[in-house]
């Protein structure tokens, strides 16, 4: 903490007074519950989840309300608290194949096994603003189905049975799966590592590198294989018991792409994949982050990189929105001793110049006397 001035520290804490005060807002008004921001701002909750890599609704909608809103100020609240919680070990592989569907639909194939649900989404909506929401005006009960036991058969797996697109990211059997929170950050990565930090990175800038690579910058021709939103169950293998147990549900948006690919003097024609998975409904982000995951394939696949969502180096270092925020803001903090250096600088500078140019003009004064 920065206190560069007398009395520093009381001014301090006053900003914190006047911070609370303006969180609370107008005392007429009830104060917004936990329990209404899990309920009622969901995607907002399961964006703090995603990004601060921590799935607990409760602590992501606390840190929504102590950060006012500002999703990254209450993604950096959630990610300081998960420094603080012990670790127990990894869970195993998620079976997304066994979601317990919500939402589920294809661009590649109308009718496929399984069907498509089209879930809760804006998808369909007029964009129009709804008057109605300024009263607590009465809401229709949703007409539900009984929801889709066993495996679901994803798209990539019908490309798959005729031999028309890429194994689905085969890692050799020696390879030890990195944890990008607790290992120092190396390039090239690998692409569990890439996955983990695309996974954590900010939707906003994942969704414009996206949106580079469909404008030409980057060869990527996306086809939507799948998106699906659903509840998984989280596994846990406990040595002294021998076998895995359930550690409950989670809910996750999973999204894969079927890119183009021309094939190689190693590999013949055939799709590519890319790959999206993020904690909580989060369409947007999966779909962003699995074009972004293709894009960074680039060199694996013998294209030449040409564009920044092919620089593996310059998406990771710059995704992290956390991060970026510090290194941004850091910038409002007192930094009298090095401006004042700097202004002294340009001063004698300016000095020299001035002098320089009087010197001139008296040697070309001379020469035409």
């Amino acid at each position: 903490m920065y206190v560069a001035v007398k009395g520093g520290e009381a001014a301090i804490a006053n900003a914190h007074r006047l911070l609370a005060d303006r969180r609370r807002g107008d005392r007429s008004l009830p104060a917004i519950g936990i329990d209404q921001i899990v309920a009622q701002l969901a995607l907002a909750v399961d964006r703090v989840m995603a990004e601060a890599s921590l799935y607990d609704r409760m602590l992501a909608a606390l840190a929504v309300r102590q950060s006012r809103g500002d999703m990254i100020e209450a993604i950096f609240l959630l990610r300081a608290y998960r420094t603080t919680l012990p670790r127990f070990g990894y869970s195993n592989p998620i079976e997304t194949a066994r979601m317990k569907i919500e939402r589920r639909v294809s661009a590649t194939y109308k009718d496929l096994p399984g069907g498509q649900l089209l879930g809760p989404t804006f998808d369909y909506t007029h964009r129009l603003l709804d008057p109605s929401l300024l009263a607590d005006d009465a809401v229709d009960e949703p007409a539900l189905r009984d929801a889709e036991s066993g495996r679901v058969m994803r798209v990539s797996e019908i490309l798959a049975q005729e031999g028309l697109i890429e194994g689905d990211g085969e890692m050799p059997e020696d390879h030890e799966i990195g944890d990008l929170t607790r290992e120092p950050m190396e390039f090239p990565m690998t692409r569990d590592l890439r996955l983990q930090a695309l996974a954590r990175g900010d939707e906003g800038f994942l969704l414009a590198l996206g949106y580079s690579t469909q404008r030409g910058y980057g060869r990527n021709h996306p086809f939507t294989g799948e998106i699906r939103i659903g509840e998984v169950e989280v596994e846990f293998d406990v040595p002294e018991l021998g076998f895995s147990v359930s550690l409950g549900t989670i809910q996750v948006t999973e999204c894969q792409m079927v890119n183009q690919f021309k094939g190689s003097s190693k590999a013949p024609p055939q799709f590519t994949r890319g790959y999206g998975l993020v904690f909580g409904q989060s369409e947007r982000k999966a779909m962003s982050m699995s074009l972004v995951d293709r894009a960074l394939r680039a060199e694996e696949l013998g294209e030449d990189i040409t564009a920044p969502a092919q620089d593996e180096e310059f998406v990771i270092s710059h995704a992290d929105n956390v991060q970026s925020t510090g290194f941004v803001e850091h910038l409002k903090l007192p930094h009298y001793v090095d401006f004042q250096a700097e202004l002294d600088l340009v001063r004698r500078m300016r000095s020299e110049f001035a002098a320089g140019r009087a010197g001139g003009r008296d040697t070309v004064k001379e020469a035409a006397e």
